[in-house]
């Protein structure tokens, strides 16, 4: 490797330690906001259905104290996840030419929109399926329903989060084919093997019945088929833009080497 090549990894090293940094740095200042939030928040949530019908206790003595922890974080992530999408674009937006970077800058309010809605989904239908699915099971072997707010928050989390991530699937896969890392010959390729891992997503994140399977894997599969079809109309703007690119370019090639080369020695004869 020359010495401008470990200049240059050296540079690209640099400027990532300095993007992560900033992204701490906003994380970590989002969740001291996040303290002062995360009490309407619990609250609200404690008051709501499902789990407003029942009482929560606290296991431990760091259970309060946790709660606060837990919320703060995931306020924080919802206000980071911005800069984190544009720290990212950032840092690989140099490899882009300018309509790329002015396009892919454009997806991170629809990435923040998704994520939203991933949680919306996931809390106001998937949570209450999977949350009275175990109540019933629990009722039915005559339990008495003595929640700890630790483990009920994170019955929740671990569904609301990874679907919340999941709904950034479409933007992922546009920015990867702007990327020409992907394209939608290679996503109905692994169509099959995407199908069979949303599928075991949908499963393991939901209670085990049929019903809330169905509930979660169809959007899952609606949003992979969402995320072929924007790749796909990406990708021939990117073909079409390329034609239109070498068409000029080969024109003033052209115009290029007879303006080199002079007039025919025939054109001389003639004249």
């Amino acid at each position: 490797m020359s010495h401008m090549d470990e200049m240059s990894l050296v540079d690209h090293l640099t400027e990532l330690r300095t993007r992560i940094i900033r992204v701490l740095a906003v994380l970590v200042l989002s969740m001291i906001a996040g303290f002062f939030a995360a009490e309407p928040i619990i609250k609200y949530l404690m008051d709501s259905i499902p789990v407003g019908t029942i009482n929560l206790n606290a296991l431990s003595p760091w259970d309060g104290i946790s709660m606060y922890m837990k919320f703060a974080f995931i306020i924080a992530l919802v206000i980071t996840l911005p800069v984190i999408l544009y720290q990212v674009w950032s840092f690989v937006s140099p490899g882009l030419r300018p309509i790329e970077r002015s396009a892919t800058l454009r997806y991170i309010p629809i990435a923040v929109i998704l994520f939203l809605a991933g949680m919306a989904f996931a809390y106001f239908v998937i949570f209450p399926l999977a949350f009275n699915f175990t109540s019933s099971v629990t009722r039915n072997l005559e339990l008495n329903e003595m929640y700890g707010i630790s483990q009920y928050f994170a019955f929740m989390f671990n569904i609301v989060l990874p679907l919340a991530l999941l709904f950034e699937l479409p933007v992922v896969v546009m920015f990867l084919t702007k990327l020409r890392i992907l394209n939608p010959r290679v996503l109905r390729k692994i169509r099959k093997f995407a199908y069979f891992i949303l599928i075991v997503v949908a499963t393991v994140v939901t209670p085990p019945d049929f019903i809330s399977d169905i509930l979660v894997a169809i959007p899952l599969l609606l949003l992979y088929e969402f995320s072929v079809l924007l790749s796909g109309m990406i990708y021939r703007k990117q073909l079409a833009e390329e034609r239109e690119f070498e068409e000029e370019y080969g024109e003033e090639q052209h115009r290029h080497e007879q303006t080199r080369t002079g007039p025919s020695r025939g054109g001389d004869i003639v004249s």
